[in-house]
């Protein structure tokens, strides 16, 4: 069964891709024609593309991975930040920092900087500061929420990137390609595909494309959510069951003792 459904693309707008003379020959295997300068995307070629990268996403939703979200374009930041928050994955849509991935350990140090200022204003230390250093923290906190604060829960490196704009995010799929972590990402007719493991061949300029696509996708995470949580609640059930069936003997054993410790011992007949 399909994650989505030719018809649906169609309807998004998801088959336009760019000006025949901005393409890249590259993209030839996912182009279907040309028509008035444009080329148009072979939609049935999409559709297998998303079911791949969906049933990768679900594996790795299954076994507790996580997936960083990257969309810093102005038609592809919302949708992107309100499906990733949907399924709880971490998530950048303002400006990529350079170093994210490739220099991670400086980011959870930034990230952590952020978490110190909030004790400074929950415990009190903050209103004491001076009016001036209290405003220089805000805009510090202010700065650090807006690039950082998508990811603040993000304890370690992400086990794959899903872009949105393979040229505007080119210094993101570097940094994963550098580090071996595996790129899905929505691509259009004047983009490389080279440089990422899952290609998803699709119009990356309307928020409607990108949506269909993102549903599909998100759809598969939280499968893999779903099943991860029913393993643990049964591994939880039958480790209760467990202790539930070795509970009564350790009882029975122990009443027994109980028992024969109750008992009055026969005195021995005094002799004559």
């Amino acid at each position: 069964m399909s994650r989505t459904n030719f018809q649906d693309l169609k309807e998004a707008g998801a088959h336009f891709g760019h000006l025949k003379r901005k393409w890249n020959p590259k993209m030839a295997p996912y182009i279907f024609m040309e028509k008035n300068g444009i080329h148009v995307i072979d939609l049935h070629k999409t559709v297998i593309k998303i079911d791949e990268a969906a049933e990768a996403l679900k594996v790795m939703a299954r076994s507790g991975r996580r997936v960083l979200f990257v969309a810093t374009k102005k038609q592809a930041k919302d949708v992107v930040a309100q499906y990733a928050q949907s399924v709880g994955m971490p998530y950048v849509t303002e400006r990529w920092a350079g170093g994210m991935l490739t220099n991670f350990p400086t980011i959870r140090k930034a990230v952590k900087k952020m978490n110190t200022i909030d004790k400074m204003i929950a415990d009190g230390t903050f209103d004491t500061l001076a009016k001036r250093e209290r405003l220089q923290i805000t805009r510090q906190r202010a700065k650090l929420e807006k690039n950082l604060g998508s990811i603040a829960d993000m304890s370690r490196l992400p086990s794959a990137l899903f872009v949105v704009d393979v040229q505007k995010e080119m210094n993101a799929v570097k940094e994963a390609n550098r580090l071996s972590i595996p790129v899905i990402a929505i691509v259009d007719t004047c983009c490389d595909p080279t440089p990422i493991d899952y290609v998803i061949p699709a119009n990356d300029d309307a928020a409607k494309s990108i949506a269909v696509v993102l549903d599909a996708l998100c759809g598969a995470i939280n499968e893999g959510l779903q099943e991860r949580k029913l393993e643990k609640d049964k591994e939880e059930a039958e480790a209760a069951s467990a202790e539930a069936e070795a509970a009564p003997a350790g009882k029975k054993i122990r009443s027994r003792r109980t028992h024969a410790e109750a008992a009055p011992v026969e005195e021995a007949p005094a002799a004559e």
